[in-house]
């Protein structure tokens, strides 16, 4: 028995070594041509990030995602691009991707987090910089645009429609620009979501809410062009983009009389952007991202006839646009130094909802060939934004819905309604230069924000930026709202959604009663989120000099223009604004001869 007892206790060390050696790479050293396999995870803007990495002979030969919830075209480039620069230079030591820099650290640590459970150390070889495939220096077009973002897509694929041949430049690494961030959502009178609801509406009541919603300093022919046109560029968007809209639910924005703008699906511009691409894709328009413009050309009679573009590589790129150039490269809330040059007040203490390529390009570019620009001081800020990243917040989109937005003290302090510019103001004139939005479960279920924006969520509560309890009190105690105050503020609104009448602040859409937890309270700040002023144009999108004539091959679209919104944009009328008038730019272009 004793011998049987050795050989038991010598098979069982044997497993146990072996056991060990299996072990994904647990402190030891492959032996060569063996490979190791190891996961791990860290947090990405939208949550955790998980990757599984091989490792072959000590160095990486391969990254996958396991699991993920970053936005789709937003971490396209990080996955693949990033991924390739890691394996080529066998190191962690990247540079983030530019406009993703939270999903890129997300999935840099992923990797680290990954090859330090492994037990390995990786030597770094060559560099990072990956192998570029050489273009043509001189390129020729009809139509070249400037800008992938909602815009730029749209002028793009309504020249192309025209028979025009076509290239979208992009000078970050995605496309997608400000819309691909926003919640998209796009205001159209008479829509077909109003007519389910029997919302009446009218397009003068739009144009009239937005000359005044931005203190009638729009144009009011520019204006007139907006409103009229809206809706037809939804129905567009919805049947030739194929770009899916709840069907039962609209926003009323502050400033608007009515709900009355559309939401795609996930409340977000990725469906928007996804579709807008899958849609270019099809009509076979070259996307050419990380190209960056630097120079509009004209020729010796002043007509705009090109581009000259520099890639990520440094290759410089000239692009021939026999008849126009259209320029959808956005608006400046990301260039502070230019945003301190027109309105000193918006300097470094602010954050910007935008992406990291809004800084201008398409004005500075202009003006130096001529064209006008207005309006440079009125630029917007967005009220409801992340305290940490300043990011807008889109879980917030429950004020649309009757949430409430109180101060340090539990009071209610402006209308939640209101226009953008006048609660951001009243949020800046509170303690801290914060505010809180309060709602309970039964505003929460209407626009089921919360689900919609879960990942969201998530990391507001992990930043204890947002509480969620079962009573006020709880939720308040989070925040140290006082208690008293602030269930005096809910009682009161509990009696204005009886009564039907906001006696405190004229709220204009329905107040909700709420009377029951689940609760739900979110702190947030104002962040730079629109510009207003940008380059001259005519209702035909022709780019206008400084005394007031076109300039011949040249359109603008968007947030790069100037004329439309006035002092202050409202809600939803951005979307509407880069559809009806990037599609103006891109037919007109097209039929120049």
């Amino acid at each position: 028995m004793k011998g049987l007892s050795r050989i038991f206790l010598l098979f069982l060390s044997m497993a146990i070594i072996v056991a060990m050696a299996g072990c994904s790479g647990q402190g030891t050293t492959p032996a060569k041509g063996d490979s190791v396999k190891a996961t791990g995870q860290a947090d990405g803007k939208h949550g955790p990030i998980k990757v599984e990495v091989t490792v072959t002979n000590n160095e990486l030969s391969d990254i996958k995602v396991l699991e993920q919830k970053e936005n789709e075209v937003l971490s396209e480039p990080v996955y693949k691009k990033l991924r390739d620069q890691i394996i080529a230079k066998n190191s962690t030591e990247v540079d983030a991707i530019s406009g993703s820099t939270l999903t890129s650290q997300g999935y840099i640590n992923a990797v680290k987090d990954a090859v330090g459970k492994a037990g390995l150390t990786l030597t770094a070889k060559g560099s990072d910089t990956l192998a570029t495939v050489k273009e043509e220096a001189v390129q020729n077009y009809d139509v070249v645009v400037i800008g992938a973002g909602g815009a730029g897509f749209a002028a793009a694929m309504e020249a192309k429609k025209a028979g025009a041949s076509v290239v979208l430049l992009e000078k970050m690494p995605s496309i997608g620009g400000n819309t691909l961030i926003s919640g998209a959502e796009m205001n159209a009178a008479n829509n077909w979501v109003q007519a389910k609801k029997g919302i009446k509406d009218s397009k003068e009541s739009h144009y009239q809410d937005t000359l005044k919603g931005g203190d009638n300093v729009g144009d009011p022919a520019m204006v007139r062009v907006l409103t009229d046109n809206a809706t037809s560029a939804a129905e567009w968007l919805r049947d030739e983009i194929k770009v899916e809209f709840l069907p039962d639910h609209l926003f009323q924005f502050g400033g608007h009389s009515v709900p009355r703008a559309l939401i795609p699906k996930g409340h977000t511009g990725a469906e928007v952007v996804t579709k807008l691409k899958a849609k270019a894709d099809q009509l076979q328009i070259p996307v050419k991202t990380e190209t960056k413009a630097e120079e509009l050309l004209k020729n010796s009679e002043g007509r705009v006839v090109g581009v000259k573009a520099k890639t990520a590589a440094g290759q410089e790129i000239t692009f021939n646009a026999n008849k126009g150039v259209i320029v959808a490269t956005g608006g400046f809330g990301s260039n502070v130094e230019m945003r301190k040059k027109y309105n000193p007040v918006l300097d470094e203490s602010y954050m910007s909802t935008d992406t990291p390529g809004t800084t201008g390009d398409g004005i500075v570019m202009s003006e130096k060939i001529g064209a006008a620009i207005t309006n440079m001081e009125s630029i917007q800020t967005y009220p409801i934004c992340n305290p940490k990243t300043g990011v807008i917040s889109l879980v917030a989109d429950t004020r649309f819905d009757g949430a409430l937005l109180v101060n340090q003290s539990g009071k209610r302090f402006v209308e939640e309604l209101e226009r953008r510019d006048v609660i951001s103001k009243a949020i800046l004139a509170q303690e801290g230069k914060y505010a809180y939005q309060v709602w309970n479960q039964a505003v929460g279920d209407i626009g089921k924000t919360v689900d919609v924006h879960k990942d969201e969520y998530d990391m507001l509560v992990k930043e204890g930026l947002l509480v969620k309890a079962d009573t006020l009190e709880e939720a308040a105690k989070h925040f140290n709202i006082p208690i008293t105050e602030l269930q005096k503020t809910i009682d009161r609104v509990n009696g204005f959604a009886k009564n039907g009448k906001d006696l405190d602040f004229h709220h204009r859409g329905k107040l909700i009663e709420m009377t029951q937890g689940p609760w739900y309270i979110e702190k947030a700040v104002p962040s730079v989120h629109h510009t207003m002023g940008g380059l001259v144009i005519d209702p035909e999108t022709h780019v206008l000099d400084t005394n007031g004539k076109a300039i011949a091959g040249l359109y603008a679209a968007g947030e790069v223009t100037g004329v439309i919104h006035g002092k202050n944009r409202l809600g939803g009328n951005a979307i509407a604004d880069i559809f009806v008038f990037g599609r103006i730019a891109g037919q007109n272009a097209a039929a120049q001869k």
